[in-house]
């Protein structure tokens, strides 16, 4: 049996909700897409419009600040969506994350707190919540199970990413246990796709990689300088599969915990440049600089429960780069 929060004045009372709730969204609710101009969030609203969706509230982050708590409780009482998709973050690879990081820990807390609060307080009916693979231990056994959630020490160059998203996780179950309110979390794999960010100070792998062939072989140049040793493995889904994926689970699951996100496979960022290379064109080297930090030896989600769910990802890696390549224009690189 679930429950059902109703507030009386400032006291809230838990009911028990005998009826099923209605988590079902149908094309005329009114959606929210927190980072709908993301990579992630934009994916999402395509996804949604190719069903018929139209009715979405949306504010840029120069309309609306998410860290501001004020703000954000005076926006969803005057728009009071029905169904809301948590993508907004700050995000980066590796260099931003070990660079920024009391940014990247305080400014994720306050825009997740501040959303997933004011969702309940305004009777939302159900929420997504987007965390990251980079929750996982450092050194958790492969592949990524979602009960491996704190069993050990986290990576210590996105430790404070990875701790703002596990708060996340935490804080819908609570609203779950307390209010129960239906609020689901998933944890994508490395993603890449449309609106990536290519910017190489603090771009992730795949993207800076794209970026560091095609103006080596614009200029002439006749190597790229590789981050790390190129040894460590990672999983890539491209975003159109993700969007495909948040929207059959906000159909079709309503239980608590994590679901992962990912095709199941990876490969070694060597490997990865070296397709990369062979898309893009650039006949030169390839030079490892050791010098730079590797991160986790090998990040592999176990999608046997989103398997069991039954949803499955059909862009294959090379098709989807190759994909992405095609579309970018010089603007993109900016």
């Amino acid at each position: 049996m679930s429950l059902r929060c109703w507030e009386l004045g400032n006291t809230q009372h838990l009911i028990p909700n005998t009826q099923n709730p209605p988590n079902i969204m149908n094309t005329t609710a009114k959606i929210y897409i927190a980072g709908h101009r993301g990579m992630v969030g934009s994916a999402i609203k395509r996804r949604l419009q190719r069903e018929g969706y139209a009715n979405f509230v949306e504010r840029t982050s120069s309309e609306l600040d998410l860290r501001n708590q004020a703000a954000v409780e005076a926006f969803f009482q005057e728009e009071k969506p029905d169904f809301v998709f948590l993508a907004a973050a700050k995000v980066g690879g590796i260099h931003a994350n070990n660079t920024y990081r009391g940014e990247f820990l305080y400014d994720n807390l306050m825009i997740q707190n501040n959303i997933i609060h004011e969702s309940y307080k305004n009777g939302v009916k159900k929420l997504m919540f987007l965390g990251s693979s980079c929750i996982y231990p450092k050194l958790a056994p492969q592949p990524l199970q979602e009960d491996y959630l704190l069993t050990g020490i986290l990576e210590p160059t996105n430790e404070p990413y990875a701790i703002a998203k596990i708060a996340g996780i935490k804080l819908c179950d609570a609203y779950r246990d307390q209010y129960g309110c239906n609020y689901i979390s998933v944890m994508p794999t490395n993603l890449y796709g449309p609106n990536d960010n290519y910017d190489l100070a603090n771009s992730h792998v795949l993207p800076a990689l794209i970026r560091k062939f095609h103006e080596a072989k614009k200029e002439g140049k006749t190597e790229v300088v590789m981050w790390g040793t190129g040894s460590p493995k990672r999983e890539f889904l491209h975003v159109d599969d993700l969007a495909d994926a948040c929207y059959y689970l906000m159909q079709n699951y309503d239980e608590k915990g994590l679901v992962n996100i990912g095709t199941g496979t990876d490969i070694s960022i060597f490997e990865l440049a070296t397709i990369i290379k062979e898309i893009v064109g650039f006949e030169g080297d390839i030079i490892k600089d050791t010098t730079k930090p590797d991160g986790t030896p090998r990040k592999l989600m176990n999608v046997g429960k989103l398997s069991n769910a039954g949803w499955t990802a059909t862009i294959k890696l090379k098709e989807g780069i190759k994909l992405v390549y095609s579309s970018l224009s010089d603007e993109d690189w900016f």
